[in-house]
């Protein structure tokens, strides 16, 4: 398997098997433990499996409008056309509610925001900007901390991420960096940066998977998933994905909550958030730069 240029094995120093909680899948008080421990939750068949194929059909049905895949294939086998073209369709909920119905109302329904409700204690919310994305071939995502994308609130937000079809090691699957949420060095550092307010490129701490476990040690941690399957996970647990190495699409999306009553990150809510309004307008420092002055 790969993450950038990077090839790492399974088993080996730099790569393990996530653990799924479906064990503790009813005992909160067990799942925040693992959280707060692991730094992630994994569980199996939380979403419906019928209905997040049925949002995968939507974002096909999209792929195809637009002329990304290989017209010479059915649409549901997401094979991608000539162009190796990929989707990005971040908007808000009730934006994108015209095209992804089904997509929107998992993320945003009442089984997620129970379940979040329970695990954080009080009333959740969910960002109203939402992350669907189609992968193309190539594509994968380098190592960061979510918080230098959307600290601007509470630091207690939680990612849930979320396959749109069954995802092999091949297509490229979310990775753990296990115990970077205690990296306190690079969290004083890097974790303090602002994507919006000190324009560095890209936002990823690193591209390189070795470097970051030969440096500050814990070990990458992938799985493959299922249609319904889903990590969640915090604002400083460092996260990449492995390289799409098919011709297939690899359809996910990033969905974000935290409790109601905390301060929420203004870039990210409303019937149109504004998104990143600054990144990438103005010249932009480079990672290693940044890195170099981080001391890091």
């Amino acid at each position: 398997m790969m993450i950038g240029k990077q090839t790492v094995t399974m088993g080996s120093k730099y790569m393990t098997e996530l653990r799924d909680s479906n064990d503790i899948r009813d005992n909160m008080v067990a799942l925040r433990d693992r959280l707060k421990e692991d730094g992630y939750l994994l569980i199996r068949g939380f979403h419906d499996r019928e209905q997040v194929l049925k949002a995968r059909s939507e974002f096909l049905a999209e792929l195809q409008r637009t002329g990304k895949l290989d017209p010479n294939f059915p649409m549901e086998e997401a094979v991608i056309g000539s162009e190796n073209k990929g989707g990005m369709w971040g908007k808000s909920g009730e934006e994108l509610k015209a095209i992804f119905p089904t997509f929107v109302d998992i993320v945003n329904g009442d089984h997620v925001m129970e379940f979040f409700e329970q695990l954080l204690g009080d009333t959740p919310m969910t960002y109203d900007y939402k992350w669907p994305r189609a992968v193309p071939k190539g594509g994968n995502t380098g190592a960061h901390y979510d918080v230098v994308y959307m600290g601007r609130g509470t630091k207690d937000v939680f990612t849930m991420w979320t396959p749109f079809g069954d995802t092999s090691y091949e297509l490229g699957t979310l990775a753990m960096l296990l115990g970077s949420q205690h990296f306190d060095q690079i969290r004083k550092t890097y974790g303090e940066m602002d994507v919006d307010r000190d324009n560095i490129a890209t936002g990823w701490f690193t591209e390189d998977p070795i470097e970051i476990v030969d440096q500050y040690g814990g070990q990458w941690a992938t799985t493959e998933f299922e249609a319904g399957d889903v990590i969640i996970f915090g604002m400083f647990m460092m996260h990449a994905s492995l390289n799409n190495l098919t011709n297939n699409y690899r359809l996910s999306a990033d969905t974000r909550y935290q409790l109601a009553s905390e301060p929420v990150d203004e870039r990210w809510v409303g019937k149109q958030p504004k998104g990143h309004y600054a990144w990438g307008k103005e010249p932009e420092k480079s990672v290693a730069e940044a890195r170099k002055e981080w001391g890091v």
